[in-house]
């Protein structure tokens, strides 16, 4: 049976590294696991709290109900298709995303080389279809399994049936609470697919020149790029805490963007269908937020100096100040340009 602690600090399991007690705490490595703990009095009680890695998540207070750690592990080609130099690859949910991107890359199986270096783990990936450099979850999706926590009976979900939308699933809409991931199914494949690379997105291109790749790019050379964007970019939870991008990119009308370029001509935008998807961090900085900072002596918090799309904890900021600097970003953008903005980090 697992060990169901009480007030336990989360310090440790949110990449903000911010304060905050959970009333109760235990890790579950296995199904049978989960069940035996979803069956106890004190979870039944709720609320509840499914962590994986703790990096899209704000704690603004003690969490008063129960936190269960998912530590499920296992990676596994289940399935291959000599014909189409497709494969099958299950990991469970508790296993690193990046670590599972490379053991994919290891294997000979693309298909995940742009999304290299995301933080978190694979449990948590389909809840908001991770998505970067032009590759989102989805486009490798081909199923999960996910134990229902009223029944425990475990169901698997097709890829149709997780409703993907822009970091969105049906997860965190109508069946948000009702089920936790246990595993995912990714379908990628072999070199000899010959499948074309995506670098036409951001700087993979360029960095990829800047690496010394002349020659047509292999999985490992985009994912080494999109590793050295990201290092170049995003700061290390190691070193200073944050939850990377704080903010979904907003989409516009086409007619609204037109607007807004006439008065802001350096305003980029990538055209999505019904509209204009606008980088968040662009408008954060041209509101003045970029490498600001707040709290007693040289701040404790504020907004990342290089990328504007990153909150930051530098040392003893709260999860409260956090949220009121987020929402006084909303309302600034809001305020200059129209465009309301919204958290891609679960706020609690």
């Amino acid at each position: 049976m697992p060990l169901l602690e009480e007030h336990v600090s989360l310090r440790p399991y949110n990449t903000f590294g911010l304060e905050a007690e959970a009333r109760y705490f235990a890790r579950f490595a296995s199904a049978d696991e989960l069940r035996q703990l979803l069956a106890l009095p004190e979870v039944q009680a709720g609320p509840l709290l499914v962590l994986g890695g703790g990096s899209n998540l704000l704690l603004t207070e003690n969490f008063a109900g129960v936190v269960l750690k998912n530590e499920m592990k296992g990676l596994e080609i289940v399935e291959e298709d000599a014909a189409t130099y497709a494969a099958l690859l299950r990991a469970g949910a508790g296993e690193s995303w990046h670590g599972l991107v490379e053991y994919a890359l290891g294997q000979d199986l693309h298909g995940l080389e742009n999304l290299s270096l995301i933080p978190g783990t694979v449990g948590a990936a389909p809840l908001q279809n991770i998505g970067a450099y032009g590759v989102e979850l989805q486009d490798a999706f081909e199923r999960l399994e996910a134990l229902e926590i009223s029944t425990g009976q475990l169901r698997v979900f097709s890829k149709e049936e997780c409703g993907f939308g822009y970091r969105e699933s049906v997860f965190k809409r109508e069946l948000r609470g009702r089920y936790i991931v246990t595993a995912v199914v990714l379908r990628l494949h072999r070199a000899a697919a010959r499948r074309p690379l995506n670098v036409s997105y951001g700087a993979i291109r360029d960095t990829l020149t800047d690496l010394g790749v002349e020659a047509e790019p292999t999985p490992h050379d985009v994912s080494r790029a999109v590793v050295h964007i990201r290092r170049s970019k995003l700061p290390d939870p190691a070193d200073i805490g944050n939850a990377g991008s704080f903010f979904k990119n907003p989409e516009i009308s086409q007619s609204k963007f037109d607007e807004l370029q006439r008065r802001y001509p350096t305003l980029p935008g990538y055209p999505v269908p019904g509209g204009v998807k606008v980088p968040a961090g662009w408008l954060i900085e041209q509101a003045g937020f970029k490498g600001l900072r707040r709290g007693e002596g040289l701040g404790t918090h504020g907004v990342h100096a290089r990328q504007a799309l990153v909150l930051v904890n530098h040392g003893g900021a709260t999860g409260a100040e956090l949220r009121a600097l987020a929402d006084d970003i909303i309302r600034s953008v809001r305020e200059q340009f129209g465009i309301e903005l919204h958290p891609e980090v679960n706020i609690l």
